[in-house]
């Protein structure tokens, strides 16, 4: 299963590619903000898989 990182920077090079090839300028701006918004999200999942990983201390 493909995790929610791997998801997010797959769409976010499917839609610069989909930028690159668009024909009207209103098109390639929405593909870009759409491969932004994919990048953020990227991002975020990462930080979380960090997050969850690192142990935390109880406190007693």
């Amino acid at each position: 299963m493909e995790s929610n990182q791997r998801f997010y920077l797959r769409r976010a090079a499917e839609e610069r590619t989909a930028a690159m090839r668009s024909m009207t300028p209103q098109a390639r701006e929405w593909h870009k903000k759409l491969a932004e918004d994919f990048a953020e999200r990227a991002l975020a999942a990462a930080g979380s898989t960090i997050a969850n990983s690192v142990p935390v201390a109880l406190s007693a």
